[in-house]
């Protein structure tokens, strides 16, 4: 599929973006392995959520689904059982990385595929611990790529596990592993990552201690304890407000109000990088909903200005530097952003694509190790040029690049955007509403 997009310049309106990816799937991890129902309300109905919830289905968890509403019967800590083919993960790293902690500690073996991106992403990162802590798992090629296999079976013992690298999928993959370890797995965050998992594992009555450091955290968890089954109310998902929000900024006439978005401040550098470009960006209506705190996002057109982004707000906004580079694009003066070699690894190598469809559109910038310096061009009328951009199956690429269409002077087409289902379904049409002049291409169909 491929989007076709014209030049707009108004973004308005409220809009209900998606649910929480990162917490759908674990209301569905927690439940399946608590004591007791678990009911989930505003589950994201994406495929990357879906992929986990039919894994659990298929190790025998009954999971009731009506639309946004999961009901799901957990099978306690040992209830697991063996599956009878390999699990697909589809495109989602979250579901193939957190899921490989809670297999190496069944008595069952496993495997884990997934769709031609996924298969090419590095899964040694969480591969190396699990082994340090007694692990029998296998990753594929000389690049530690899916599938994974894991030998069933093995008793798994705690560690101390200082990370290389700051990562909420790996910090999340070794808590999970050592639920099942007898004594305490220690994991050490060199910055502060997104913290749904410790949040979560609290929420179904499981002690997790984190003890702040000088950057990142501490975190600590004695194995050999019991879930028990809660009530999970997703929130929307800040991943998916910032491509609203960024349109809000960048648009001639733009006014947008986000209702219910999760503002957990392990993600909000989004919002911290925004204001500091000068973005006009308030928060209404704070509450908690399930440990989780939400707020009501309004944003509205504002002129930005470049600025070197501060170290520690990258991983608070590592799922969001797509779209801030457009944002960075409409900017006056230069933005450059360090420390961020973990967007080579996500669904795609995000900086090189992401420089390359800003290249194909117009824009000066230059590519550096963990980072990009992108010159903005917010003094003009018309930031980007059209053009065809590649976004390589990576969902956040392709919705970034329509937010560009609303300071382009020319069409846009993005190909390759059917992943966008996998966190965001109905982007298209929420977009569409608001402003943008979007036109869905299925290319097997034309």
């Amino acid at each position: 599929m491929k989007y076709h997009i014209t030049p707009s310049t108004t973004f308005t309106g409220m809009h209900k973006v998606a649910p929480d990816k990162s917490i759908s799937h674990r209301s569905i991890m927690f439940g399946s392995l608590a004591n007791g129902v678990t009911r989930v309300t505003n589950f994201l109905e994406g495929e990357d959520a879906l992929s986990t919830l039919q894994a659990f289905r298929d190790m025998g968890v009954q999971i009731d689904r009506d639309g946004d509403k999961v009901t799901i019967y957990g099978v306690g800590m040992g209830g697991l059982k063996a599956p009878k083919k390999p699990l697909d993960m589809g495109n989602s790293g979250t579901s193939m990385r957190l899921l490989s902690g809670i297999l190496s500690a069944q008595d069952f073996d496993s495997t884990m595929i997934g769709d031609e991106s996924l298969s090419k992403r590095p899964m040694e990162r969480v591969a190396k611990p699990l082994r340090q802590m007694g692990a029998v798992i296998a990753t594929t090629g000389e690049k530690g790529t899916p599938p994974i296999t894991i030998t069933g079976g093995q008793t798994l013992s705690a560690i101390h596990y200082n990370m290389p690298m700051a990562s909420a999928q790996v910090k999340s993959c070794l808590l999970l592993a050592g639920l099942w370890v007898k004594g305490e797995t220690v994991v050490i965050e060199p910055e502060i990552t997104r913290d749904h998992t410790e949040r979560m594992l609290n929420a179904f009555g499981y002690d997790v201690k984190v003890t702040p450091l000088q950057n990142g955290n501490e975190i600590r968890l004695t194995g050999g304890g019991q879930l028990t089954a809660c009530d999970i109310e997703v929130p929307a998902d800040i991943s998916a407000a910032a491509f609203f929000m960024v349109a809000g900024l960048i648009a001639k006439t733009g006014d947008v109000v986000l209702p219910k978005v999760g503002i957990n401040p392990t993600r909000t550098g989004v919002i911290d990088i925004l204001r500091l470009m000068g973005a006009d960006i308030t928060l209404q209506n704070q509450t908690l909903v399930g440990g989780e705190p939400v707020a009501d996002i309004c944003v509205k057109s504002s002129p930005l200005h470049g600025i070197e982004i501060p170290l520690h707000l990258v991983p608070l906004a590592i799922d969001e530097f797509p779209v801030i580079f457009i944002a960075s694009s409409c900017a006056t003066g230069k933005t450059v952003l360090r420390g961020a070699e973990e967007l080579r690894v996500k669904e795609s190598d995000r900086i090189q694509v992401m420089a390359d469809g800003l290249t194909t559109l117009g824009i000066d910038c230059t590519v550096l190790d963990d980072g990009i310096e992108i010159i903005g061009r917010g003094q003009s009328e018309f930031v980007f040029g059209g053009g065809e951009i590649e976004c390589h199956h990576d969902h956040r690429i392709a919705m970034s690049f329509a937010v560009a269409s609303l300071r382009a002077s020319d069409e846009i087409v993005i190909n390759g955007t059917q992943t966008v289902a996998t966190s965001f379904p109905n982007f298209a049409t929420l977009a569409k509403e608001a402003g943008l002049h979007l036109e869905i291409v299925d290319t097997d169909l034309s």
